[in-house]
């Protein structure tokens, strides 16, 4: 990695994401996300659980609540939760009597259980040590009522290995991000350099290459149930080498 020159804004890849996701700059960079699969995705995983009239419904690291918008408006009764306060303050523009976001460490059991938690967008893995990330996975199992389900919907490593972009540009609203991806032992970790009112930035996004039999050993250790395996969002069948999601539901 280049040496970043005394004027840039840099950022560790330790804890990145109480910083990059904390940035109007991380929203900026994905505005065009797909809202439409997004939304798809979530009729798809509520008719397949075939969730109760207004369930309780935790979004567990929702960004800026586009899926727990959607949620609400489909019936149910969704609480979304985030590290981010700056998110979590543009969420709540939506708040309404079905919709309620907070800030929260997804580290920590949320004080309430819900018929479904979900985590998704691969908003897991972000942890350098392996018991926080045990802990995540923990803390939406005690999070879940008795009958309530867990889902994880994560990258595929085996498919982003194999498809890795090692370097791009994208031009968004004026700012011209430089990309470059790369791996360490345990990470895929993207690095984002861009310049905007004549200042350098340089942040970072770092997340674990856990394999479903990673996650297999975790949830046996927390004494949880995996019921199915998915590999995209329309809940087809989860390949090792080809599907581009890796989509748990467990209880």
């Amino acid at each position: 990695m280049s040496e970043l020159n005394s004027s840039t804004t840099a950022l560790s890849p330790e804890q990145w994401y109480a910083s990059w996701f904390d940035t109007p700059y991380y929203h900026i960079l994905y505005k065009e996300r797909n809202y439409r699969e997004a939304q798809l995705f979530m009729d798809n995983l509520t008719q397949y659980l075939n969730l109760p009239e207004k369930a309780k419904v935790l979004d567990l690291a929702c960004g800026r609540g586009r899926h727990s918008i959607y949620l609400s408006q489909l019936g149910y009764d969704v609480t979304g939760v985030d590290l981010s306060p700056n998110s979590i303050q543009e969420a709540s523009k939506n708040v309404n009597k079905n919709l309620r976001f907070e800030v929260h460490d997804m580290r920590q059991p949320f004080p309430a259980q819900f018929d479904a938690v979900f985590n998704l967008f691969t908003s897991f893995g972000y942890f350098d040590e392996d018991e926080d990330n045990f802990k995540t996975l923990q803390a939406i199992h005690d999070s879940l009522s008795e009958y309530g389900f867990g889902v994880i919907d994560f990258m595929n490593v085996d498919y982003v290995l194999h498809d890795l972009v090692p370097e791009e540009t994208k031009t968004v609203d004026g700012i011209t991000f430089h990309i470059k991806r790369y791996t360490d032992a345990k990470y895929i970790i993207k690095e984002i350099r861009f310049v905007d009112q004549g200042q350098d930035f340089c942040y970072y996004e770092k997340v674990r290459m856990l394999s479903l039999e990673d996650f297999q050993a975790m949830m046996e250790r927390a004494g949880i149930y995996l019921l199915d395996i998915f590999g995209d969002y329309k809940l087809k069948k989860y390949y090792k080498k080809t599907s581009e999601r890796l989509i748990m539901v467990f209880k």
